[in-house]
């Protein structure tokens, strides 16, 4: 009789954890990305000798397929193996995308998550964060301003498991490749950016609801010239 009432218990608990999954699940907005083009006009040598670090910015909103591209290029996928635009140590990919939108035809203002494998993007947190993100970031006031803000975070257990202490150096060296591609595809895009390392790590991770294993690395605000 107790062995039947266990079983019933933690059948009762799987089926609410099953209910309470398919209900958190089924409240996350999915928003498909427009594809990706990968013969662009700006050729890589000219991309490179424009690059520069921009932090102001027109109050004009960013396109869609704007903004696709730019996810695509810090993290798209590349190859029918799952390859992506930026090199991984062991190809094990600790970097998690986030796109804050504050001014981005056609994309309600919120915190997104880049899913490079589907190209599309996960809403997270609704409402325009990018005063309380600049705030974060030491009162960086071209965060506020930009029309749109990458995050680039990592998962160090992700390469760590390979490599150990090591893989902190490999995932820093990531971050770095996929920062450059978005600055190279800024330029491509004619508009501007700048990478930002300066910010409270604990009030970024709060205002985008990021998750206890990811690591804020990078702050990447986005607009018009």
């Amino acid at each position: 009789m107790f062995k039947k009432i266990i079983i019933l218990v933690f059948v009762f608990i799987a089926l609410v954890n099953s209910i309470v999954s398919e209900a958190v699940s089924g409240k996350a907005e999915i928003i498909k990305l427009p594809q990706h083009y990968d013969d662009g006009k700006v050729s890589i040598e000219e991309a490179l000798l424009l690059r520069r670090s921009v932090r102001d910015y027109k109050d004009m909103p960013l396109a869609l397929n704007e903004i696709s591209q730019l996810l695509w290029a810090a993290q798209g996928i590349t190859n029918p193996l799952g390859f992506r635009t930026a090199p991984s140590a062991g190809a094990l990919y600790p970097l998690e995308v986030y796109l804050v939108a504050g001014n981005v035809k056609n994309l309600p203002q919120g915190v997104y998550k880049y899913k490079p494998k589907s190209h599309t993007l996960v809403n997270v947190i609704k409402g325009d964060k990018r005063s309380e993100l600049s705030a974060a970031a030491l009162g960086q006031s071209c965060v506020k301003k930009s029309a749109a803000v990458i995050v680039l975070a990592a998962v160090y257990e992700r390469t760590m498991k390979k490599y150990g202490q090591r893989g902190i150096r490999y995932v820093h060296i990531e971050v770095g490749h996929a920062s450059q591609n978005i600055y190279l595809q800024v330029v491509s895009l004619h508009l501007g950016t700048v990478v930002i390392g300066a910010f409270d790590d604990g009030k970024v991770k709060e205002v985008l609801n990021m998750q206890t294993t990811e690591q804020p690395l990078a702050i990447i605000p986005v607009g018009k010239k």
